[in-house]
């Protein structure tokens, strides 16, 4: 029975996932962010500059992109271009039912 529970048991904490939103420069790198210091930059930075790649690569073949949404199991990534740079928002889905809950009661 050791084998089996030993086998289950997470060796990393899983990484809470946050809302809220940043804003990056041309190069990729972090402006402004309302996301709680606790996550990590690594992955802001990441997402920052797959954000920017994709943007860059549409201008490129002069595509029209101006926004991008990816959905992720349990986060939305929303990216906005801005004039070279991004600002992108990272919803949950638990701020997504929460966000139309309240929209519904009004």
């Amino acid at each position: 029975m050791g084998f089996i529970t030993s086998w289950f048991r997470s060796t990393k904490p899983l990484l809470q996932l946050y809302t809220g939103s940043f804003s990056i420069d041309r190069t990729g790198q972090i402006l402004a962010t309302t996301i709680p210091s606790s996550f990590p930059n690594d992955l802001l930075r990441s997402i920052g500059q797959a954000v920017m790649r994709t943007f860059n690569e549409a201008q490129a073949a002069r595509l029209s992109l101006g926004e991008l949404v990816i959905h992720f199991p349990g986060l939305k990534i929303t990216a906005r271009e801005m004039r070279g740079g991004a600002f992108i928002f990272l919803t949950t889905p638990q701020s997504q039912t929460t966000y139309k809950r309240k929209q519904s009661l009004l």
